[in-house]
C-alpha cells in the first residue's frame, strides 16, 4: 500500500490518509481481510504522528471499512449494511435538517438535540 501525504493540503491529513485507504478498496488495491500496517509503522513511513494515523483507522472503522483487532491490528471490512444504513440517514436528515432550516432552527440546537436523543438510546 503506498501513501502520499500532501503536507502543503488544507485537507486534513488525517482525512488524505483516509481517502487514500479508501481509494485503495475502491480500486481493489486493498481486499476485505487485509491487514493495514500498524499505526506506529504507518505513522513513521509516512512521517506523521501516531495519533493522526490512530485518527484515521478511528474513522474507517466507526464508517464500516475497517475492524480493529488487538492482536491483528487494522484489517479491512466493508460492512455493506452499516454503509447502506448510513446512506439511508444521511438522506432521512438532509430532508429534516432542510425542515429545520426553514424554521431557523440552528446547528447549535441540532447538534444538542441529537446529543439529547442519543442519551435516550445509552
Amino acid at each position: 500500500m503506498y501513501i502520499e501525504i500532501d503536507f502543503n493540503s488544507d485537507e486534513a491529513i488525517y482525512l488524505q490518509l483516509c481517502n487514500q485507504i479508501i481509494m485503495g478498496i475502491a480500486t481493489e488495491d486493498l481486499h476485505e481481510g487485509d491487514s493495514l500496517p500498524s499505526v506506529r509503522s504507518l505513522a513513521e513511513t509516512i512521517g506523521v504522528n501516531i495519533h493522526t494515523v490512530n485518527k484515521a483507522y478511528a474513522v474507517l472503522r466507526d464508517a464500516g471499512f475497517l475492524t480493529v483487532d488487538r492482536r491483528r491490528g487494522a484489517i479491512v471490512y466493508i460492512d455493506r449494511e452499516k454503509m447502506d444504513a448510513v446512506q439511508e440517514l444521511r438522506r432521512d436528515l438532509a430532508i429534516a435538517l432542510a425542515k429545520a432550516r426553514c424554521k431557523h432552527i440552528t446547528r447549535e440546537e441540532v447538534h444538542a438535540l441529537i446529543d439529547e436523543i442519543c442519551e435516550d438510546y445509552k
